[in-house]
């Protein structure tokens, strides 16, 4: 495993083990803890904590970087209401594989179903002009999430 997903699921232990729909980090402390640079904790923190993903963060400077994680609380139906909602126009590669990670991680989509996102959405089966290949990625994805 790479330390950004190492760092993910840390992150998404705390969720577990709160009874609190959020957390609250020290973005240092968590630096050092993984011993990495504080940038790799905002990196995971922006790529895999996203509103499209089920969660709102809030910076707060000084002291360390204190940030709060809070997750949306809502049923399936609704929680894929919401990553529709914000993906917005674009939807790159990676982003699709975060997306399915956190679908299957909250079982609201089975192996089977992530699997044809994956293959529905892959670079292989794309062969698209790089400027539209994430758009028309978005829509399939998104098609797809509303039929599941």
């Amino acid at each position: 495993m790479r330390v950004s997903d190492i760092i993910e699921e840390f992150i998404k232990e705390m969720f577990e083990q709160e009874e609190n729909d959020f957390i609250e980090i020290q973005r240092n402390e968590l630096a050092e803890y993984f011993k990495c640079v504080p940038s790799q904790i905002n990196y995971v923190i922006s790529t895999r904590f996203k509103p499209s993903q089920g969660y709102y963060v809030e910076s707060r400077r000084g002291g360390g970087g204190s940030i709060r994680i809070r997750k949306i609380s809502t049923t399936n139906e609704e929680y894929i209401m919401h990553i529709i909602n914000n993906i917005g126009n674009t939807l790159s590669s990676s982003e699709v594989d975060i997306l399915i990670s956190d679908l299957l991680s909250y079982s609201i989509i089975n192996d089977k179903e992530a699997k044809l996102l994956k293959v529905a959405t892959n670079d292989k089966v794309l062969k698209l002009p790089s400027n539209l290949k994430d758009e028309v990625r978005a829509r399939i994805f998104k098609n797809m999430l509303l039929n599941v």
